[in-house]
């Protein structure tokens, strides 16, 4: 399947609920999303992404066949880590396994470095997300090491790994 990433519009909130309904997505993702997440929850969404900085906030929709079938963003740190940003990133589960999302990390990566002064982009997914984790190693993302009990989801302590990819 051929994959691109693009700038959000606004007709795909639709698309970006259905991908977000899923349970499977939401637990691999940080807290703080709508479950069941709406269109209208989609439409703010990209409404935000659009109106970000563009030098601190670089937010596509993930594409199969020009539909949006997920979302990958890298935001910009701040102060001693202005040169640094992290990424985020998930696709609709159907889509799962196909090579698509390491293809889009690869893709925002190099737009990230090719149009910003950003030199280190990182990654955090939880520990037991073996396909996440070897999305940014495929990607060339480098393993740096576990961060111990560093996060509370869904009421479990997890931990996470921090994988970065320098410019």
């Amino acid at each position: 399947m051929d994959c691109k990433i693009r700038k959000w519009l606004l007709s795909d909130a639709s698309d970006l609920a259905l991908a977000l309904s899923n349970k499977n997505v939401q637990d691999n993702l940080r807290d703080g999303l709508p479950f069941p997440y709406m269109e209208k929850d989609g439409q703010e969404y990209i409404g935000a992404m659009l109106s970000a900085d563009e030098n601190d906030t670089f937010a596509f929709a993930v594409t199969v066949e020009n539909r949006a079938i997920g979302s990958i963003s890298v935001f910009r740190r701040e102060n001693i880590h202005r040169l640094t940003a992290e990424l985020g990133y998930y696709i609709s589960e159907e889509y799962w396994g196909k090579g698509i999302m390491t293809e889009a990390v690869r893709q925002i990566c190099e737009y990230v470095f090719e149009n910003s002064d950003i030199v280190r982009i990182y990654a955090e997914p939880f520990a037991y997300n073996v396909a996440s984790c070897r999305v940014l190693e495929k990607a060339g993302f480098q393993y740096e090491g576990l961060l111990r009990r560093n996060a509370v989801k869904n009421g479990e302590m997890l931990d996470m790994k921090m994988y970065a990819r320098i410019k």
